[in-house]
This record gives structure tokens, C-alpha cells and sequence, in this order.
């Protein structure tokens, strides 16, 4: 059984990140084997648990993967280990948009039947602490809240007054955390700044982030709690069960500082399935790997990197002529703007007949698609819940033949399919339906 806790709040901007990573890379610093793990469809607050930890970030999504996943992918993720740290997502309550508790930190709290951690934002409160945390502790009698952490406090008798005011609430106070601008990770139009666009000064971060939580809070109360946590009595998820495969094409995945979103699942998969997998980088790799047969493009900020992707050349056009080929391309979001003719007046790879460019519309949220084409991820007919979170659009040419049909929250079609190219701004986590993996990698070796 592993030892774990989530680290969720009344609402974002809390401080979620802040504890849970800095309580990760605490207990890491503790020699213990700590299991990262990230409520909801995010994918730049994992490279900060995996910074801190030394493992993969994985997430945790009940709407992309259903709720029947969520234990054994997290038993997977947390395989010997000796504590896991679940962040949370938005408020604990909040979850997919008209769809009650689905994908809320509040339901995977319960399904991993793990205590929970209530971070509080304190700044502006003193007494009132307590009733914000008996409401969050009386709202749902199966979401067992373990204890709380203040964070920015003010001063010594500010804390004093929390804790006062906490002591007859049932809810332990484990941590009291004052302000320290100095451990802020910079942010942009997305969120923070990924890992991969400034490690150096992310392990900084990450190192001030454990004092601060060593300093502040109780790591052997905290840890305590986690252990408290009863057998989970789940199998773990295996993607070798769920993709076995019989060829080895080689198959090259996007990474560096301008494609850093993706699911640790996703290359578990296309490997147990069959593939070699090769990870490469745009930015500065001018050829892709040697025999590669399929590539997949994910998410990241190509938006930040145009001109860079754009003076590489030899790459752009290597990733063009394999599209001719008709070999298997996976591009989401990012992978899809690299394919167009051009993002923001730069040149890409020309493989749609597309334009991309920035936006000041956040498009953000849950999807449900089905996929209205034949292509190398997907048959038609395949029925898929996804994620879109973009500022940016694209304006296709004529004749282009859409990927998938959303159908929640809205009505449209959305994205590509040419010959082996699959491209699209969803984002969509293959755990949940292991026969893209499969197919994709049969298609290698086609």
C-alpha cells in the first residue's frame, strides 16, 4: 500500500502548487521515493513534480480517462514508492463544467481514498479561517479533510490568530507558510513558465520550495496523514495489457523547450505496443532519428519559438517529406500549428494548407468529439473526451477534411486528416482508449 494525500484548496490561486511541490521535493530531499501526481488535464505543473521528485509527473483526469482509471493509473504511476502527493486542480469542488463532482480533486480524492490536504490562502482573514474550513470539511462526508496549511500568513500574530480560531474546527493546522515572492515561477498567457524553457532556475525554485515547506510545516504529521490512507485494493494499470504490439518502427516524439506538454502514459504506450520511441528536439535537431516511421508533435509553445522553428529548416523540411510519405503523424495543438504553412507570418512545415496565429481568446475546457474520418489515431466513429487550451487559431484553405466532430460543449468540426497526418488542437490522454497506440504503431509498420 502507498502512503498518500491530496493538496487541494477552496480555490485556485491558493497555493496548491507551491505545497505540494515543495511537500514532494521535501520528502524527496528526505530519501523517500515520492510519486508525483497532478489532478485534471494539466501539463506544466508535472514537469515541476518531476523536477522535484525524479519521476515522472503524471496526471490523474476522470474526464478523459473515466473514473475507473483514475486508481489504477495513479497504483501505476506510484508502483515502489513509499509516498504519493496528488495536486489538486481549481477549487476542491470544481470539476468539469455542468457535470457535478466529474474530474473534481474532490472525486479523486475519493476514488484513491486518500485524506486531503486544505491549502488556505490566510492573507486576508483571521477567524473567518474557521468557518471557510468547516464548510469545506462538512460539504461532502466521504472527502475526509486530514488537515490544513495556511499560507501567506502575514506574521507571528496573524498565525496565531488562525490557529486560534482553527483549534475547534476538528481540522489539524500541519503548516503555516508566510509570503515569499522570491519562489514565484514566472507565468505567461498559458500558466507557468514550463520546466523545459528554464530548468536551471526551476530547480531553484524547486530547492526554495522544500525549505519553505521543511521550515513552515509539519512533515511528520503530513506524512502520517498520508500513511493513514487504507488499502487501495486496485490493480495497476498495465500498458503492456493494453497496447501489446509485435513490430519495433521507430517512432519520434517531439520534446525541448517548444513541444514539453505530454502524458508520460502516451510513449508508455506506443513502447508496450511495439514501438521504438525517440524523442527529439525541433528547435534544434536539423533531421529526425535515424528509420523514424511515425512522429507525434504535442503540446507546448511553439507561439514563443516561431522564429526559432521557423530558421530550422532541414528539420521543417524532413518533417514535411515524411508527411508525404504517408506515414503516421500525431500532432496535437502546438504539433498542429508546426504543421501549417505558417504561425504568425513564419514559416513552417507547409504540410496543411493552414494558417496559425495568435489570439486574444482564451479557448479553454473539456471536450466530448467524435472522429468523423478514418486516420492513423483514430476509425471513424470513435468516441473521445478531450481537452482544448489555446490562444491561438488556424484558418484552413479550402477542401481540408476535419479530424474530429465535437459534440459538448458545442457543435462543431475541428482539426485534420491527410493521408497519415492526424492534427488538432484536442488534447486527448490515450490511456482511455489504448487502441490509439495500438493502431497508431500498426500503422508504422504499415
Amino acid at each position: 500500500m502507498v502512503a498518500r494525500l491530496v493538496v487541494a484548496a477552496p480555490s485556485s490561486g491558493s497555493g496548491k502548487t507551491t505545497v505540494a511541490t515543495g511537500l514532494m521535493a521535501a520528502f524527496s530531499a528526505a530519501g523517500l521515493a515520492v510519486s508525483p501526481h497532478k489532478v485534471g488535464p494539466d501539463y506544466i505543473d508535472p514537469g515541476y513534480h518531476a523536477l522535484a521528485t525524479g519521476r515522472p509527473g503524471r496526471n490523474l483526469d476522470a474526464y478523459l480517462c473515466g473514473p475507473d482509471m483514475v486508481a489504477p493509473l495513479f497504483a501505476h504511476g506510484a508502483r515502489g514508492c513509499d509516498v504519493a502527493v496528488v495536486e489538486g486542480v481549481m477549487g476542491l469542488y470544481d470539476g468539469a463544467s455542468g457535470q457535478g463532482e466529474l474530474a473534481s480533486t474532490a472525486q479523486v480524492s475519493k476514488l484513491l481514498r486518500a485524506p486531503v490536504v486544505l491549502v488556505v490562502d490566510a492573507s486576508s482573514q483571521s477567524r473567518s479561517v474557521a468557518a471557510l474550513v468547516h464548510g469545506f470539511a462538512s460539504w461532502d462526508p466521504e472527502v475526509r479533510i486530514g488537515g490544513v496549511i495556511l499560507n501567506k500568513v502575514g506574521s507571528a500574530r496573524h498565525e496565531e490568530l488562525l490557529r486560534e480560531a482553527l483549534d475547534a474546527s476538528g481540522v489539524p493546522v500541519l503548516g503555516a507558510l508566510g509570503r515569499a515572492p522570491q519562489v514565484r515561477a514566472p507565468s505567461r498567457h498559458l500558466g507557468l513558465v514550463p520546466v523545459a524553457e528554464r530548468r536551471a532556475e526551476a530547480l531553484d525554485s524547486v530547492a526554495a520550495l522544500a525549505a519553505q515547506v521543511r521550515e513552515g510545516c509539519d512533515l511528520d504529521a503530513l506524512l502520517a496523514l498520508a500513511r493513514s490512507a487504507p488499502a487501495l485494493g486496485t490493480e495497476p494499470w498495465d500498458p503492456g495489457t493494453a497496447a501489446a504490439g509485435g513490430t519495433r518502427p521507430v517512432v519520434a516524439v517531439a520534446g525541448g523547450a517548444a513541444f514539453s506538454f505530454s502524458y508520460a502514459e502516451h510513449a508508455e504506450l506506443l513502447e508496450a505496443a511495439g514501438a521504438e520511441v525517440v524523442t527529439f528536439d525541433p528547435l534544434h535537431d536539423e533531421e529526425l532519428p535515424p528509420g523514424t516511421a511515425g512522429l507525434v508533435i504535442g503540446g507546448g509553445f511553439p507561439e514563443v519559438y516561431a522564429p526559432e522553428l521557423s530558421a530550422n529548416e532541414p528539420l521543417r523540411k524532413a518533417v514535411a517529406e515524411l508527411a508525404l510519405s504517408g506515414a503516421p503523424v500525431a500532432a496535437e495543438c502546438a504539433g498542429l500549428l508546426y504543421l501549417t504553412r505558417e504561425l504568425d507570418g513564419k514559416p513552417m512545415c507547409g504540410v496543411l494548407d493552414a494558417h496559425s496565429r495568435m489570439s486574444e481568446r482564451l479557448t479553454l475546457g473539456y471536450r466530448e468529439a467524435v472522429a468523423v474520418s478514418d486516420s492513423s489515431l483514430a476509425a471513424a466513429g470513435t468516441r473521445l473526451r478531450g481537452h482544448e487550451f489555446h490562444r491561438t487559431v488556424v484558418e484552413p484553405g479550402a477542401g481540408a477534411v476535419a479530424a474530429w466532430g465535437m459534440h459538448a460543449p458545442e457543435r462543431r468540426l475541428e482539426g485534420f486528416v491527410q493521408q497519415g497526418v492526424h492534427a488538432s488542437y484536442l488534447h486527448t490522454h490515450w490511456a482511455a482508449e489504448p487502441g490509439i497506440a495500438r493502431r497508431f504503431v500498426e500503422r508504422c509498420g504499415a
